[in-house]
């Protein structure tokens, strides 16, 4: 195998494409890019796997001879980035070696024997679909932040994605909290389909398309869903399991709602939570005209701060609330305003957008 290649282009590629090697000492043939020749041209493939995610990354190189190598994936981006001069070339030697040009600058990868390389998932062409890339990375960003990241509770490390007719729906909690948003598609499968999905894979899938206005494919398959957009592909196994019945999960009776300005709620969000230590809760108190937030952390400080709002209730409720949810909830409230809802100290409260095309529940703590 012997490509020539402009270096810049190399190096990114094979990052984007090491993120999905293996970090486990015990897979140590994952821990490596294998690189391919698919056409006897210019047709390049890199890809990576660990186990669970895999990786296709196309790469624009002209080839001399045809083969496959591996490449160590924590250093091979790192060195193709270091060295000098815009073309490098890669020749393979014997037993795994592969020799590095570029300029002056000359370097032996000590890889592994390609087939050691594990099997990597097909591409499931037939069941593919297009959606819309910007609303899929949207809805992704709303709800990733729920998402557990115990990972002896794995149903909770994903998000239940459900593409219908019309719209996209995602729901993500770690028991804690819960988030689920929605938005319209334009385009979407000729029949509704879900799948538990993890939310680091998804998160990668939104990395990888960037600011791309190309469709973005999809494909969900018995244990398998693949995400392709301009000629990457991402292939992740689907969780397995029974996800909480969220829409059971929603507040009802809610008897104190108001309507605040986001960006004056989050402010003050933050400026109280700097305080905050370690499970120190939040305190929110509810009255007439007011809103007030509150922190206090023993022998480091403490403070307090007021927002006015449309809120004529006689009653005065107040409620604890971890800091960092409280804040992550606020800031994936989509548009100007946030809505809140409570209904006691002890019950969940609500937050949710104008429109409600996102809602989150967040358990109070005590205070």
């Amino acid at each position: 195998m012997k490509i020539r290649c402009n270096r810049e282009h190399l190096a990114d590629r094979l990052a984007q494409a090491a993120r999905a090697a293996s970090t486990r000492a015990n897979l140590q043939s994952a821990s490596h890019v294998r690189l391919t020749v698919v056409n006897a041209e210019t047709a390049v493939e890199l890809a990576a796997t660990d186990l669970e995610m895999t990786l296709r990354v196309p790469l624009d190189a002209d080839v001399e001879h045809p083969g496959s190598v591996l490449l160590p994936a924590k250093i091979t981006p790192e060195l193709i980035r270091a060295l000098t001069g815009e073309t490098v070339e890669l020749s393979a030697g014997e037993d795994g070696r592969v020799l590095v040009t570029a300029g002056s600058s000359s370097y032996t990868l000590y890889g592994l024997p390609v087939d050691e390389f594990p099997q990597l998932p097909e591409i499931d062409h037939e069941h593919l679909f297009e959606t819309d890339c910007a609303t899929f990375a949207e809805v992704v960003s709303r709800v990733k932040r729920a998402a557990s990241r115990d990972e002896s509770r794995p149903v909770l490390t994903g998000a239940l994605v459900r593409f219908e007719q019309d719209r996209l729906v995602m729901a993500a909690t770690d028991s804690y909290r819960l988030a689920v948003a929605e938005a319209p598609l334009t385009k979407a499968p000729p029949e509704a389909l879900e799948a538990i999905i993890p939310v680091k894979a998804m998160e990668e899938v939104v990395r990888l398309a960037g600011s791309s206005t190309s469709p973005l494919s999809v494909a969900i398959g018995e244990g398998l869903v693949t995400f392709g957009i301009d000629g990457l592909w991402l292939s992740v196994r689907r969780i397995e399991g029974q996800f909480p019945n969220f829409t059971a999960l929603r507040p009802e009776g809610i008897e104190h709602s108001i309507t605040v300005a986001k960006d004056e709620l989050l402010e003050v969000v933050k400026r109280v939570g700097i305080v905050v230590r370690q499970n120190t809760p939040v305190r929110a108190e509810l009255s007439t005209g007011t809103l007030s937030l509150s922190a206090r952390t023993a022998d480091v400080a403490e403070g307090a701060e007021s927002i006015p709002v449309a809120y004529d209730g006689t009653e005065t409720i107040e409620i604890g609330f971890n800091h960092e949810f409280l804040r992550d909830g606020i800031e994936s409230v989509p548009g100007d305003e946030v809505r809140l809802g409570l209904i006691s100290s002890l019950r969940p409260a609500l937050l949710e957008s104008v429109d409600g095309t996102f809602w989150y529940v967040i358990m109070p703590i005590r205070i």
